[in-house]
């Protein structure tokens, strides 16, 4: 469903893992740029790990429990 102002935009958080926001979205990186997904759904990475920053590519699985960020 589309985000209209009647229904704002979702963005769920998982402890564990990305942000996962209902799309298209453009991201501000931290140097000014800006990048763009067209996609339904979105995940932000919020390890950086992820080689595809700011888009997460599942590199969270691989962190052990205890492990600093």
């Amino acid at each position: 469903m589309p985000n209209t102002p009647e229904r704002p935009r979702r963005v769920t958080v998982d402890r564990d893992g990305p942000l996962l926001v209902e799309g298209p979205v453009e991201v501000v990186c931290e140097d000014g740029t800006i990048v763009t997904s067209r996609r339904f759904k979105v995940a932000i990475c919020t390890c950086r790990r992820s080689r595809a920053y700011p888009w997460c590519d599942t590199s969270h699985r691989r962190r052990v429990k205890g492990d600093t960020p």
